[in-house]
């Protein structure tokens, strides 16, 4: 990430939204670059080499999902998502393309701005996660080289699915990941569509990691899409 005025590519047709973004992202420190295409806008991603694309799914030219496939070929950076599709569906098509978040329109410039703070440590290797494998986050503490985990001074156990789901989790902190993905990366391809294995473990987990787990503080439920664990 650049070190001072982090670059930032939008792609965005509309013209009142592409202005409120530069005036409003301008005033916070960052450096816009605007295309109101697809097309134009994957050749600004490789020329500018931003740290991170606000991207809108209804362009013009072409759909933004097809935008996030084609700069996922080549690049890991972060990319949110605006977009007035508001479906659990469209949201889940865009993340599982690569799209780092997704905030629907309207929206808030204050959401938004703690969306592209969050994305941003996510890709420069967040700071909650040393070089030795620790990952650290208010109370809660995962030793990943030694499977350890720990919720203040109280070692917790986890079973080896608990395990495999919360270190997916932290692996992807701060980013949003579908119910879809998870269930493939933690139990496997044929599982994708189990989706209650998946809401018992979370529960599980919320159960042995939240001081309530009814107001999860680090396991958070993004409705219908999926979760994220908030750093």
């Amino acid at each position: 990430m650049s070190q001072s005025n982090p670059i930032i590519v939008v792609i965005e047709d509309d013209p009142a939204i592409r202005l409120f973004l530069r005036t409003g992202l301008g005033a916070h420190g960052f450096k816009i670059f605007e295309a109101d295409r697809g097309q134009q806008g994957i050749i600004e991603a490789g020329v500018r080499k931003p740290d991170l694309i606000i991207l809108d799914l209804g362009l013009p030219d072409m759909d933004g999902v097809e935008v996030i496939n084609s700069i996922r070929g080549w690049s890991t950076l972060p990319i949110i998502v605006l977009s007035a599709r508001s479906l659990e569906q469209h949201k889940i098509n865009a993340l599982d393309a690569g799209a780092d978040d997704y905030l629907t329109k309207p929206f808030g410039l204050g959401e938004l701005l703690a969306r592209i703070r969050v994305a941003l440590r996510h890709a420069s290797s967040s700071p909650a996660q040393d070089d030795g494998g620790m990952f650290v986050i208010g109370d809660l503490k995962v030793d990943l080289l030694k499977r350890l985990v720990q919720v203040g001074d109280r070692d917790v156990h986890l079973t080896p699915i608990q395990y495999r789901l919360l270190a997916l989790l932290i692996k992807n902190a701060g980013k949003v990941l579908t119910h879809q993905y998870i269930l493939k990366e933690v139990w496997g391809p044929s599982y994708k569509d189990n989706s209650h294995y998946l809401r018992i473990y979370m529960s599980q987990l919320r159960q042995k990691l939240e001081a309530d787990p009814t107001q999860p503080h680090y396991l958070l439920t993004e409705s219908g899409v999926g979760y994220r664990l908030k750093v």
